[in-house]
């Protein structure tokens, strides 16, 4: 019963000196442990020694969706190495991207309305994939970045001015300039321009009331602002097919 209580004692007279002396000597030195100080413990002292306790720091969790680590990792393919330019080269992304989508968007239209392939319009196709390219893709980058630093929340409130802005001022902007630019493009001078503007830029903005909150709620609440222009461009498809439809009507007589 006596070295029970001696063998207890000295456990705890060792518990006690780890506990009152870690501040001063710390556990990582295990010559100044105490002849009876338990193995387990022991170990363990000799274990931090040799391996410093700077290297069990606590390391932060990694955050798969940045696109730096979706960028750098072979695992996501096409869709890393498009992040990866995004990141990159943001302008010039963006701006191919909707080159593309907007070649892909004329050539649908021009399809679902009857043209042959003898009566196909390259040069409107070439008009389009411009306008994709010089002015949506960079005005995209730049309102969307815009956005963010004005409204940098996620919640409701900003969500809905980031709509009501896109639908009073961005849209009706983007409108006016791909109607002018096509027009002249195909010729037609300041009245007849003006002409068009006055007979398509209100049904046309009146559609995009009923098309883009929805996209843009999407978008603005739910897709990091480095994506957001290849999202909004998705959503764009369907609407330049009726865009590119709107544009290419006959010309407005001013007699």
């Amino acid at each position: 019963m006596a070295a029970a209580l001696t063998k207890t004692h000295r456990h705890s007279h060792s518990l006690k000196y780890l506990f009152t002396n870690r501040s001063k000597h710390s556990i990582t030195d295990p010559l100044l442990a105490p002849k009876d100080f338990p193995a387990h413990q022991l170990i363990q002292c000799k274990w931090r020694s040799r391996f410093p306790q700077t290297n069990f720091k606590k390391t932060k969790a990694l955050d798969i969706s940045s696109p730096n680590i979706i960028s750098s990792s072979p695992k996501f393919g096409l869709v890393g190495w498009y992040l990866g330019l995004v990141k990159t080269r943001p302008v010039a992304t963006k701006s191919i991207t909707s080159a593309l989508i907007y070649t892909a968007a004329d050539v649908s239209s021009q399809t679902i309305m009857g043209e042959t392939s003898e009566r196909y319009d390259l040069l409107r196709t070439l008009r389009m994939a411009g306008y994709g390219m010089l002015i949506i893709g960079p005005s995209l980058h730049y309102w969307f970045n815009f956005m963010s630093r004005v409204f940098p929340k996620r919640d409701l409130l900003s969500t809905f001015k980031k709509i009501t802005l896109g639908q009073t001022v961005y849209g009706p902007a983007m409108n006016v300039i791909f109607f002018s630019m096509n027009a002249a493009l195909q010729g037609e001078n300041g009245s007849e321009i003006v002409a068009r503007l006055k007979r398509d830029l209100v049904p046309t903005m009146i559609s995009g009331i009923m098309y883009w909150p929805v996209c843009d709620f999407v978008t603005f609440k739910f897709i990091p602002v480095h994506l957001q222009p290849l999202v909004s461009n998705s959503f764009s498809y369907l609407w330049t097919v009726y865009m590119t439809y709107m544009v290419n009507l006959e010309k407005v007589g001013t007699s």
